[in-house]
């Protein structure tokens, strides 16, 4: 399961920060990293850094876009240190570790840490399935990228690999019983997109005036985790309102 879970960082502007953040994964046994737009890397600074974990880096793969980072990924977790307007499901680090536990037992899972000025925009957190918050002093509870990710690979190590017996062959038991693989970040999107347009094609909502209609809309289907055959059941159904409406 630690195989089929990527950390994500993105847009991360200091390559110190990239290599802790390796070097925090692969203690926990979690070796797949993706940076979104790094502002410098490769680096020297970030393999010194990294210390022993100079191999997570040059297997990191770099991509131009979250969604690139996600696209085939089943579910999509991102970090968040402030609550928004519009909230999202929200995790602790123990209660991520078990549904990341659920999720990685069949398909890859992302977990998506953000800049470290202003973390994730909004407009990226809406592409996650969750949302985890780390609790800390309320006085002053902002984190390094590394430490973050050091809490939550570490709650995740001890949900997989340390749990105890009974407890993982139950999680197990419940994951198997679902008969359609997830559908993954990038059938997703192309679901919000075809959704979105459906919308427009029945005259739902003025486009020029959504207010949080798109917002609402996509945690509805985010939290309620498609598969792929409910995915396609229900873009079937809105391909047949499109066709009914223009003939």
């Amino acid at each position: 399961m630690l195989d089929n879970i990527r950390i994500v960082l993105v847009n991360t502007s200091h390559p110190g920060n990239i290599g802790s953040a390796a070097r925090a994964m692969k203690t926990m046994g979690i070796t797949h990293l993706t940076l979104v737009e790094p502002k410098d890397f490769p680096s020297a600074r970030a393999t010194w850094m990294a210390s022993g974990a100079a191999d997570v880096l040059e297997n990191a793969v770099v991509v131009p876009t979250l969604d690139a980072a996600v696209a085939d990924c089943a579910m999509v977790i991102g970090t968040s240190a402030r609550l928004r307007r519009i909230p999202w499901p929200l995790l602790t680090p123990k209660e991520c570790a078990q549904v990341v536990k659920e999720g990685a037992a069949k398909q890859q899972v992302a977990l998506v840490f953000g800049r470290e000025a202003v973390g994730l925009s909004n407009e990226e957190l809406q592409k996650c399935n969750y949302h985890v918050n780390i609790p800390g002093n309320a006085e002053y509870d902002v984190l390094n990228i590394a430490m973050a990710v050091q809490v939550l690979t570490y709650e995740m190590r001890q949900a997989i690999v340390h749990a105890e017996p009974d407890s993982h062959k139950q999680s197990m038991t419940i994951e198997c019983r679902w008969d359609e693989d997830m559908a993954n970040a990038q059938e997703m999107s192309g679901f919000h997109e075809h959704f979105n347009q459906m919308l427009l094609d029945i005259e739902f909502y003025d486009p020029n005036n959504p207010k949080q209609l798109l917002t609402r809309s996509r945690r509805l289907f985010n939290r309620a985790r498609l598969d792929r055959l409910e995915l396609n059941m229900m873009r079937g159904i809105f391909s047949r309102i499109q066709a009914k409406i223009k003939s």
